[in-house]
């Protein structure tokens, strides 16, 4: 705790009512022209207390079990409070991204077509993809960063005919689509809610 000195401020501790009774177990010096206030020790007149009064001991703190590093090659170095049902969230929510993906390059694929020729939608398709694509990618990312393990499930065999007889190809695939998106967000939110990790959740908030 570091107080600036004022004009009045070189009185006593008795001066410094109501703080005072909490400052008497503090002794006072001057570094640098302000007044210091440190917690008595045995060892040390002069060691600095936070503001709770507690000495950081870096050194004994680090011998609890959590911060032990492991030995065994697989387990992560880096995982710290990352629960197995995080974990397995995250596995899932890839796997959604992933199967999204493989449908709307589906899309592209079709709408490419020569006999088909919509070059606008083939565009937009092949853009979604990638997009979610690299969500699923960032999600990996963020499973490595936590110490978590990335297992890449099956992803099915997406239609490869967008033709429909009511409808036509082009509404009935941005039909499609955007019940794939309520689809991907319901799974964005049901990931969202695992809970006590916040962590998690500013990830899913700035890049889904």
């Amino acid at each position: 705790m570091i107080l600036k000195p004022s004009s009045s401020s070189l009185c006593n501790l008795e001066t410094l009512s109501p703080i005072s009774s909490s400052l008497l177990h503090y002794s006072r010096y001057r570094r640098n022209g302000v007044v210091v206030f440190a917690k008595k020790d045995s060892n040390s007149s002069h060691r600095l207390s936070s503001t709770t009064g507690v000495v950081f001991e870096p050194f004994e703190e680090v011998k609890n079990d959590h911060f032990i590093i492991p030995s065994v090659p697989q387990v992560s170095l880096a995982r710290q409070k990352f629960v197995d049902e995080c974990e397995a969230a995250i596995n899932e929510q890839i796997n959604v991204e992933y199967n999204v993906s493989y449908v709307y390059h589906a899309m592209y694929a079709y709408f490419d077509r020569d006999n088909v020729a919509l070059k606008g939608l083939a565009s937009f398709f092949k853009e979604s993809s990638e997009e979610e694509r690299q969500h699923a990618e960032k999600l990996m990312a963020y499973q490595n960063t936590r110490g978590g393990k990335v297992k890449l499930q099956s992803i099915l065999m997406p239609l490869s005919e967008f033709d429909h007889l009511q409808k036509g190809d082009a509404l009935y695939a941005m039909e499609l689509a955007l019940s794939l998106e309520k689809l991907t967000n319901e799974k964005l939110l049901k990931l969202h809610s695992v809970k006590h990790h916040p962590s998690l959740h500013c990830f899913i908030c700035l890049h889904s």
